[in-house]
């Protein structure tokens, strides 16, 4: 049997080298290999391409090596979370390549595959694919992506064996399985090191054959930055943004697997109780998401892709970020409900791109906007300053082609029946003129039936 070296996190650290493409698993702090990130932060490597869903947070992990100014190249799907790297890219110190998280992900695991690329659905017809090679397959128009592979991967389990056996625990499998599989030698930093045999085969998430090294190094709750621990307070939500909310609830139906996003869609989950059936997914790889624990952190819980802990419902399961978005493409999520800047009269979604801030953070939306069976988009109906956001043609970049079925604003409810944006209903306080007056898209009305409060 295989027995994979175990060394310090300082010997590790020696084996990158200036220059290298390193993969560093984890999803914001939950299975990220912290330890090793803070010990090349001691070395003098430089020049490096960083792959990771982001750069974690200010001074923590890959963090600390941007402070330093060791990497000189970033590839992920969201680096907005840390304040740092969007200024570096400004400064025209970091360079960025943007992939939408699904096809980051499944990049890295064609890459450990040795598959050269594929095509994807995901960013057809948005910003991001502008360069690439597009192809209609199965009458969709998808997009080429290679494939991605480092020189090292540096990876977070929660136990190996001395064979290099990995488990990874709750959430903490993100982006680890696929990098541990993408690298020509690849670090595994773990809690704790078993003798073989000690890990049943059931359980191994990661074989063996994928580890070089092992590195132990006990996690703290200090090392998991924002994930740390709940955040407690109640929560102040004006009641139009509720309306919508509850709005948006009623189209959930029992059995229902649900993908909830940021902003307003995230105040869905909090309605929603075991009576309704619903299945709700995140993107970082967990199917069975229950509401927030009363106290503790990540260091006992499951993380959610807002990076909050939450609890885990009877019948749950977790898994990888390559598997996740496999379900996402594969139209295994039923509904998606997510937040809005813009959608058009043509079924357009543009979510992702605050106008006059830099396109560094597009996370799963592409994904879910396009792979979801259902798409529900709540917003506000107009911006602050009284500008529509239903509109004729999109005019910020777009998240995904002809997808939306159905808007909910704080002003109204609009369907795309038979490919026509239509007005369906009411919300409470709102009046048609009122409506007519701040949708600067064309609709049709079809009031007559429908709910007005």
């Amino acid at each position: 049997m295989k027995r994979v070296p175990i060394i310090t996190a300082e010997e590790a650290a020696r084996l990158v080298k200036s220059g290298d493409t390193l993969l560093v698993g984890g999803f914001g702090m939950t299975g990220n290999p912290v330890h090793l990130m803070h010990a090349l932060a001691e070395t003098e490597t430089r020049d490096l391409t960083y792959v990771a869903n982001n750069v974690s947070e200010p001074g923590l992990s890959g963090g600390r090596l941007l402070r330093n100014g060791q990497i000189r190249k970033a590839i992920g799907s969201y680096f907005t979370s840390n304040p740092e790297a969007v200024k570096a890219y400004q400064a025209g110190e970091l360079e960025v390549e943007l992939l939408p998280q699904g096809t980051l992900a499944e990049a890295l695991r064609a890459g450990g595959a040795g598959i050269g690329g594929f095509y994807t659905p995901t960013a057809a017809g948005t910003l991001i694919a502008e360069d690439a090679d597009v192809r209609v397959l199965n009458g969709r128009e998808m997009i080429f992506v290679p494939a991605l592979r480092g020189n090292v991967a540096f990876i977070r389990a929660w136990r190996a064996d001395t064979a290099g056996n990995l488990q990874y625990r709750l959430t903490e499998q993100n982006f680890n399985p696929a990098m541990a599989t993408a690298a020509d030698l690849v670090v595994a930093e773990v809690e704790e090191i078993v003798e073989v045999g000690q890990i049943p085969p059931e359980h191994v998430h990661t074989p063996g054959l994928y580890v070089d090294y092992l590195v132990q190094a006990t996690l703290t709750p200090e090392d998991l930055g924002s994930s740390a621990s709940v955040k407690s307070g109640a929560k102040k939500v004006d009641e139009a943004r509720l309306h919508m909310a509850r709005r948006a609830l009623q189209e959930l139906r029992p059995g229902d697997v649900v993908n909830l996003g940021i902003g307003i869609p995230t105040l869905v989950a909090d309605l929603i109780t075991p009576e309704h059936g619903v299945n709700l997914h995140t993107e970082n790889g967990m199917l069975g998401v229950g509401p927030a624990p009363e106290d503790g952190g990540a260091m006992d819980y499951p993380v959610n892709a807002g990076k909050i802990p939450v609890t885990a419902l009877p019948g749950a399961s977790y898994f990888d970020s390559a598997a996740s978005f496999g379900m996402i493409r594969g139209g295994h999520v039923d509904v998606a409900v997510m937040g809005g800047l813009q959608v058009d009269e043509h079924g357009n979604l543009a979510n992702w791109a605050v106008p006059g801030k830099p396109l560094l953070g597009v996370g799963g939306a592409m994904d879910l906007a396009s792979g979801a069976r259902r798409l529900i988009v709540t917003m506000t109906h107009t911006d602050p300053d009284g500008t529509p956001k239903i509109v004729r043609d999109c005019t910020l970049p777009l998240t995904a082609r002809g997808r939306v079925d159905l808007v909910i604003t704080d002003k109204a409810v609009f369907e795309f029946i038979g490919g026509q944006l239509t007005l369906t209903e009411l919300m409470p306080g709102a009046t048609l003129e009122d409506v007519r007056a701040t949708t600067a898209a064309r609709f049709e009305e079809r009031l007559a039936a429908i709910r007005t409060g």
